[in-house]
């Protein structure tokens, strides 16, 4: 609380003590003020603060967030390259705008911490495995909020794209924005489904999360865009699936069809008599082949009639 005199002058006593509890009403006297010309002696000059100066909380939070960048990871960067892919950071990048994308979670870790030593999941587990924020998709054709959208995209060389504690997290939060905000979300879904190996955190299963419901909710609502490339399992194959719409490279189609035919397998199949059917190409639609090789011919149609 802040009093002030009518003039000014020198205070010659004070009515209240610090730590007392008083009320103090309006004309109530505090202290007692001889007026008097007082000269005000200015005090040393304050420093000019240093523009450049780099605190140590700053410092840490810029070294966490450069940490999960694809320059500060070459090895996990090169393993990608050695397949052929592309990081999951590319993708995002090369979906919006530049400059436009704000990641939510990027400090996030592996719920991992009763196992493993936390230096490990900041250089290992950067943002759970999964990169998602809001950004802007063509926004020199869609102005403002018609530009914006949700990507999100898991990252493969993190835990093999797994879906982790604090990655659901991150999508709980992601498409309750997306209902809210009513923006599509496109979803590069690449990865090995559930993670078994989270210790910080209570819970039956790796279900124990709002993701799958506030997904299903976005049905209707707002376009849904599945993306992938490379190997999907389980929960990431359950929200690729959920999509409106779903692009996925020939390489992807073409092990779901060499799975389906047993393209992996080198040996015709038997028909119902016994007699073993040769195998012949399984040809996919625009000529190619599944990654197996050659597989078993589907088997004829049932007729509607006959034994």
């Amino acid at each position: 609380m802040d009093l002030w005199a009518p003039v000014q002058g020198t205070i010659v006593a004070i009515a209240v003590t610090s730590g007392d509890r008083v009320a103090v009403m309006l004309g109530d006297a505090v202290a007692a003020l001889s007026p008097s010309d007082v000269s005000i002696v200015a005090g040393p000059a304050a420093a000019a603060p240093d523009l450049d100066l780099i605190r140590p909380d700053l410092a840490e939070s810029r070294h966490r967030h450069a940490v999960g960048l694809d320059r500060a990871r070459p090895d996990a960067i090169a393993q990608r390259r050695a397949v052929q892919r592309r990081t999951a950071r590319e993708n995002v990048a090369d979906l919006v705008d530049a400059g436009s994308f704000v990641e939510y979670g990027a400090l996030t870790i592996a719920a991992q911490r009763r196992r493993r030593a936390l230096d490990d999941l900041i250089e290992r587990t950067p943002a759970d495995g999964m990169i998602g924020g809001i950004g802007r998709v063509n926004g020199h054709l869609f102005g403002g909020h018609a530009a914006q959208c949700v990507a999100v995209s898991y990252d493969y060389t993190v835990l093999a794209g797994t879906q982790g504690l604090q990655n659901h997290r991150k999508k709980d939060r992601l498409f309750d924005v997306a209902e809210m905000l009513r923006l599509p979300v496109v979803f590069f879904t690449e990865g090995g489904g559930g993670r078994p190996g989270d210790t910080d955190g209570v819970g039956v299963s790796g279900l124990d999360c709002w993701a799958f419901n506030y997904f299903a909710r976005l049905s209707g609502l707002v376009p849904l865009v599945g993306v992938n490339a490379g190997y999907c399992f389980a929960g990431n194959a359950a929200i690729l699936g959920c999509c409106d719409v779903v692009i996925a490279t020939i390489d992807w189609a073409d092990r779901r069809a060499a799975r389906q035919w047993c393209g992996r397998r080198r040996r015709g199949r038997r028909d119902r008599s016994g007699a073993r059917r040769e195998a012949v190409p399984v040809v996919l639609p625009g000529g190619h082949q599944p990654l197996g090789g050659t597989g078993s011919a589907p088997p004829p149609p049932r007729s509607s009639g006959g034994s």
